[in-house]
């Protein structure tokens, strides 16, 4: 197992005091690991930007620790923090891109503030703007670039000082599909090439499913699961985990009263197989299918199923002991919320 880049401890981060505080974060703990993709999801307003923000100490937490490659981000001095910060770099949803500079010289800029030669700052800035796809714009002005290659340059110019550590703060989230999926291959390759970590803010489910391999739900200020995103993916254990992984899908409310439901999850390999039809010839009980999805995640296929028992307690004791009997499916009983 690799070891620990970051380490967070304990984190508050309370805004205002009194009758007015807003509590954003509460007890937030997270072992994220070096060289890996490690996602961050919550829904609008659960304090995923504090979090990445307390991360290079943008924003200084209430209480807890931040540890980045074995320095305690809480105890630096202004100075030395900043020169830390060069190991943990930021990328924004916005770009922050220099509009009156070119792409060349946005990507020097970080290299001119830490004090790199000019000359050695414009190879780099070549070098990096090649390896984002981007060599023939360098000369280009950010209002001459489509949102992908803002992007791109915003990417290049966070590896300018050569970081353990890429924050991407909702980075997709302004992208048309195709854009996005071209920007998370990019991370993907940096990734695996350049040895980077890479901590990916989002409140996209897909783009969790495409890049990270794991992954912690944010929801009212504090960390409602995490885990490897498969398993997170084949059996969300919490109720702001299931909002995530189910948004479209069937909710209580949808079905009528008193109906025994009960969620089964496949957990990789098996969700094409004909579970229903299977139970019917086997063992003769038919099922009400309520709601189902799948999708592929880490190469696997991944499904969900609501499914309505027979009112008959033993027909439905009979189909239960079936299903749980099945390879790579997990079981759980949906409880009555008409009440």
């Amino acid at each position: 197992m690799s070891q620990s880049i970051i380490q967070i401890q304990h984190l508050s981060k309370t805004f205002g005091s009194g009758a007015e505080a807003v509590h954003a974060l509460e007890d937030i703990n997270l072992d994220i690991r070096q060289g890996e993709i490690f996602g961050i999801i919550g829904l609008s307003g659960a304090g995923k930007s504090t979090l990445v923000r307390c991360m290079n100490l943008l924003e200084r937490p209430t209480s807890g620790t931040v540890m980045v490659d074995g320095q305690n981000m809480t105890e630096l001095s202004e100075k030395t923090l900043r020169l830390a910060r060069r190991k943990i770099t930021m990328i924004f949803q916005s770009f922050n891109l220099l509009m009156q500079r070119t792409c060349l010289k946005n990507v020097c800029f970080p290299m001119e503030i830490s004090g790199l030669p000019a000359a050695q700052a414009r190879q780099r800035a070549a070098e990096l703007l090649e390896i984002v796809g981007l060599r023939d714009k360098a000369d280009a002005y950010p209002a001459q670039l489509s949102g992908g290659q803002k992007q791109r340059v915003a990417i290049a110019r966070a590896l300018a000082t050569d970081p353990k550590v890429l924050l991407c703060d909702e980075v997709t989230s302004a992208l048309d599909p195709t854009t996005t999926a071209s920007i998370l291959d990019l991370l993907k390759d940096l990734n695996q090439k350049l040895g980077v970590t890479v901590v990916v803010i989002t409140h996209q489910m897909s783009v969790i499913e495409d890049i990270c391999t794991r992954v912690a739900i944010l929801d009212g200020g504090v960390v409602a699961e995490q885990g490897d995103v498969q398993e997170i993916f084949s059996n969300p254990s919490t109720d702001a985990a299931r909002r995530l992984v189910y948004p479209g899908g069937v909710t209580p409310a949808q079905y009528p009263a008193s109906t025994h439901v009960i969620r089964i999850s496949f957990n990789g390999g098996t969700a094409y197989d004909p579970l229903i039809a299977s139970l019917a010839i086997d063992c003769g009980v038919k099922v009400n299918i309520l709601g189902a999805d799948t999708r592929n995640v880490g190469g696997k296929a991944i499904g969900t199923m609501l499914l309505g028992l027979p009112e008959n307690p033993n027909e439905a004791a009979k189909a239960l002991s079936y299903i749980r009997a099945q390879k790579n499916i997990t079981v759980e009983e949906v409880p009555d919320y008409h009440e």
